[in-house]
């Protein structure tokens, strides 16, 4: 069977799921199992989507929770990079700090809310702390992982050709961990979206999760529905065509996976 042919029905079957969660959906709703207000249609969702889309107010919120996600990521990846390395390249500080990278590691990201509501006040500063806090932990396992984890091979051959430790780090270990880095980019990816709503739940300003709350205060159940949906659909895109396509790519050209 071909590559394309192996895409093709792996997209059917995704596609058959999809349509088959919504025919149930509708079939709920149409029966009055549930009420409107607590199961709207799949149609009022969409309804409700669109004019919220319309009116200007889901394209804003969609661009606040955008670049509170980016600014977040990108501090918890650059940050639990360098402490990723600083524990992989010394013992001393592994052996000290790594049993408490592991227990934060477990902390659920809004257990952090009422610490960075304490620190930043309610407001933009401590939404991005939380992110930070929530997402930093996984990226410096990863990286400690990978950077350790590197084949003694390629180290003794390196040494032997008189690679000083630097240039063994940048032009070895670097490389070499290359394929874990950016699994750990992937997974602090998914993290940092789990804590930004948790932040905007209950942080002030707009964002998705304060259109979350609006449309639970005003018991309008589509709106809460949708914002669900919208998530987890940024979360599918994000994953399976930007972060896994290019997972998948550093793993052939480092010859981990076959073309």
């Amino acid at each position: 069977m071909t590559v394309f042919s192996l895409q093709a029905r792996k997209h059917m079957i995704r596609a058959a799921v999809f349509g088959g969660l919504l025919i149930l959906w509708q079939y709920l709703a149409s029966t009055g199992i549930w009420p409107e207000y607590l199961l709207p249609s799949p149609g009022s969702v969409v309804a409700t989507m669109v004019e919220q889309f319309q009116q200007g107010t889901l394209i804003s919120a969609i661009m606040i929770s955008i670049r509170r996600l980016l600014i977040g990521f990108t501090l918890a990846s650059v940050l639990g990079f360098l402490l990723g390395m600083v524990l992989a390249l010394f013992s001393a500080a592994d052996e000290a700090i790594s049993p408490f990278i592991l227990a934060l590691q477990s902390v659920p990201s809004v257990v952090w809310l009422p610490l960075a509501l304490l620190w930043f006040s309610l407001g933009e500063r401590a939404i991005i702390a939380v992110i930070l806090l929530g997402a930093t932990w996984n990226m410096v396992s990863t990286t400690t992982s990978g950077l350790k984890n590197v084949d003694p091979t390629y180290l003794k051959a390196a040494r032997t050709l008189g690679a000083s430790r630097i240039s063994l780090f940048r032009r070895v270990m670097l490389p070499a961990a290359v394929p874990h880095l950016i699994t750990g980019l992937r997974f602090s990816w998914a993290f940092s979206w789990r804590a930004l709503m948790a932040g905007e739940l209950i942080g002030s300003g707009s964002g998705l999760g304060q259109m979350l709350m609006w449309g639970r205060d005003m018991g309008n159940m589509s709106l809460v529905i949708g914002i669900i949906t919208l998530i987890g659909a940024f979360g599918f895109i994000s994953d399976n065509y930007i972060f896994k396509k290019i997972e998948n790519l550093v793993l052939r050209r480092w010859g981990y996976q076959g073309e």
